[in-house]
């Protein structure tokens, strides 16, 4: 007999890391901000800030990838108090699906409402450009076609329903605000929208594969984003994302071009400034006691 595979953590760990967190620091977060590969400067645009290593939090995983600094900070932005992730979990690191999502139910049990999701990605669509800013409209999630899914195994109604709904995943107000920020900086010009598809990795895609998920409907590909979401909307969460296009994905078998992970992380630094811009901003527009958009 082989042992039981455990699905999960119980309702009663995920409050061992939440109220650790909440006896170790006076800010009491509505917005969650999770940073993608190169992003993680998004963290430092909030002041009076209390940081945690990963390693110094109960039950909290560990980012093993480079570009992801493995600190949870909580701070203030334009007078919301917020809690930042500078790097994520993915699956390609080795952590089965409720370990990747985990700290998405620790930001419900301290009082998050809105979830921030930002990744790196391989654009798809021909008409996007390196640098390129993709509001996710919607998402392709390959993993949970073969069963990976966050959501598998007991559900706890303490978080949410069964079976959740997903057609409404991405806040369609908050996209709208994203929309009238970015033209009141200017940035309408590399603003798209799309649908995000995420992929296990770590390997980047195929040239085969690329041609598929275009087929499909994706604009952008990844390997992130696509699980917290769907435990954020299962815990009752809004949920505003963004994907970086940092490379465009190979689509012709006579390139030369090579997605590499270097070039994700220099895009990053590149268009840092103007994406902490950015998302000050549609934070100022985000009223907090209600979740609804100013």
């Amino acid at each position: 007999m082989f042992p039981e595979q455990k699905l999960g953590y119980t309702y009663e760990e995920y409050k061992v890391t939440a109220d650790w967190l909440l006896a170790n620091t006076e800010h009491r977060p509505l917005i969650a901000i999770i940073c993608g590969s190169g992003l993680g400067g998004l963290a430092e645009i909030l002041k009076d800030q209390k940081v945690f290593s990963y390693s110094d939090i109960p039950n909290f995983p560990q980012s093993t990838v480079h570009g992801h600094a493995g600190r949870l900070v909580f701070g203030t932005l334009k007078g919301k108090s917020c809690v930042c992730m500078q790097g994520r979990f993915h699956l390609y690191e080795g952590y089965p699906i409720w370990k990747v999502t985990f700290p998405i139910r620790i930001f419900r049990l301290l009082g998050v409402e809105t979830t921030i999701v930002t990744n790196a990605a391989g654009g798809l669509n021909e008409d996007y450009k390196v640098g390129d800013i993709m509001l996710i409209k919607d998402h392709l999630n390959m993993p949970g076609f073969a069963g990976n899914n966050p959501l598998v195994g007991p559900n706890d109604e303490r978080f949410g329903l069964r079976f959740p709904c997903m057609s409404d995943a991405y806040d369609s107000d908050l996209r709208k605000l994203a929309k009238t920020v970015a033209r009141d900086l200017g940035y309408s010009e590399f603003l798209k929208e799309g649908v995000y598809c995420v992929l296990g990795g770590p390997s980047f895609e195929t040239i085969a594969e690329c041609s598929m998920l275009k087929r499909l409907g994706a604009d952008a590909v990844g390997m992130s984003t696509v699980h917290e979401v769907i435990v954020a909307r299962h815990c009752g969460m809004r949920v505003f994302g963004l994907s970086l296009i940092t490379n465009k994905a190979v689509m012709d078998y006579n390139s030369e071009s090579k997605a590499n992970h270097e070039e994700v992380l220099q895009t990053g630094r590149e268009r840092a400034s103007q994406l902490e811009k950015m998302i000050s901003r549609l934070i100022e527009g985000i009223e907090p006691n209600n979740n609804n958009v100013c």
